[in-house]
């Protein structure tokens, strides 16, 4: 069993924050020999929090891990030929990178000297506008719905960038068999501005706005279109919990002894909760009886019943619970293994989420600033 499917891929990867490193992370975590490129003192998210308590940034060893590293005058014509000949030189090899800033680095360029090169480039804007996560955010109306208040808010979680990163290799993989078949590589771009609308037109939100005159609303942890909420128990423990089926429903009924309340208010009020979207209507319904029944009990009676009727649920737990004792709660997960990383120190990092007939290659440390200058780059590595 080798989960290193991607062995022998050869990337090379000009980058920084979230997107491409993620692209380039992913296919570092299926075997791809990665190699990173950066500025001469390191990438500027480098030093991008959270931070160790000794500055090393978590962010950037976290999106890193299995990497080799370069450093290099990009600036410098010298410098800049020295990493065109590390591309086209040797085997077959992709580019991974988020800048078009340098021209003889870019596809054109490179292809003319190497015809099977892949270049995967993310832009901020399909018309080369500058763009990042949480200006997208803005721009495309999920802030909007999101949260409680009267004011936009933009998700923590990079969702766009995320996206992207992984869009990216999809299509860097496509390429891939393109030329396994053709011998010849292709430029392959993706924005970030239209991975956000992209996502919001295939969920249906853009098509709603065009077709109907349905006005979205901020709802807070109620899901739009079915019945889902957060409640809390008897002794302060906050839950939610997810019913998407009639057969969820009437589980999350049996489960909380309200069956009987439930048929009468359907006959009295003359509703019916059989489906998702009459659950979602009447949710004003629902919601009151649920959460008396929430907060007259414990939590471990509530964690108990709910696992036992199999209803789709889970505690709300933060960061620091997850990290708490060493991260305890990780070592228990298949998903994580333990990476002792030059300055930040021994920590549960997460292998790929891929199983590849059932396992995953270990987390490697990510590499420090140009420490393989002279494996990667050779004599010329000396200037």
């Amino acid at each position: 069993m080798n989960p290193a499917l991607l062995a022998g891929l050869r990337v090379v990867e000009l980058s920084a924050y979230v997107a491409t490193p993620l692209c380039g992370l992913t296919l570092a975590q299926l075997g791809a020999d990665v190699v990173r490129v950066e500025p001469l003192g390191g990438a500027p998210d480098r030093t991008r929090w959270p931070l160790s308590d000794t500055g090393t940034s978590l962010y950037w060893s976290g999106l890193n891990k299995g990497k080799r590293a370069v450093a290099v005058d990009l600036e410098s014509e010298v410098d800049r030929r020295r990493v065109a000949e590390l591309i086209v030189e040797g085997g077959p090899c992709v580019v991974v990178t988020n800048t078009s800033r340098h021209a003889d680095l870019g596809y054109e360029a490179l292809s003319a000297r190497r015809p099977d090169l892949i270049h995967v480039l993310l832009d901020g804007r399909a018309d080369g506008g500058a763009a990042v996560d949480y200006t997208v955010q803005a721009a495309t109306g999920f802030p909007l719905l999101t949260g409680t208040g009267t004011v936009p808010v933009n998700h923590v979680v990079p969702a766009w960038d995320v996206c992207a990163g992984l869009y990216l290799a999809i299509g860097l993989l496509a390429a891939e068999r393109h030329r396994q078949v053709t011998g010849r590589g292709r430029s392959i771009r993706v924005a970030l501005e239209d991975v956000a609308l992209a996502t919001a037109g295939n969920l249906g939100y853009l098509a709603e706005a065009q077709l109907t005159d349905h006005s979205r609303t901020k709802s807070g942890n109620e899901i739009y279109g079915t019945y889902g909420d957060d409640f809390e128990t008897a002794d302060g423990v906050r839950v939610m919990i997810v019913l998407l089926t009639e057969r969820h429903w009437h589980k999350m009924l049996a489960a909380t002894g309200l069956s009987a309340a439930f048929a009468g208010l359907s006959e009295t009020l003359g509703i019916s909760f059989a489906t998702e979207s009459d659950r979602y209507r009447h949710r004003d319904v629902i919601t009151p009886l649920l959460a008396r029944w929430f907060g007259r009990t414990p939590y471990a009676e509530v964690a108990e019943v709910l696992t036992r009727h199999r209803i789709l649920w889970e505690r709300y737990r933060s960061f620091a619970e997850l990290g708490r004792d060493g991260g305890a709660a990780l070592r228990e997960l298949a998903l994580f293994e333990s990476v002792d990383q030059p300055g930040a120190g021994a920590h549960w990092a997460p292998k790929s989420p891929i199983q590849v007939d059932g396992g995953r290659l270990a987390p490697r440390p990510a590499p420090g600033v140009g420490q393989h200058n002279d494996e990667v780059l050779g004599a010329s590595a000396d200037r």
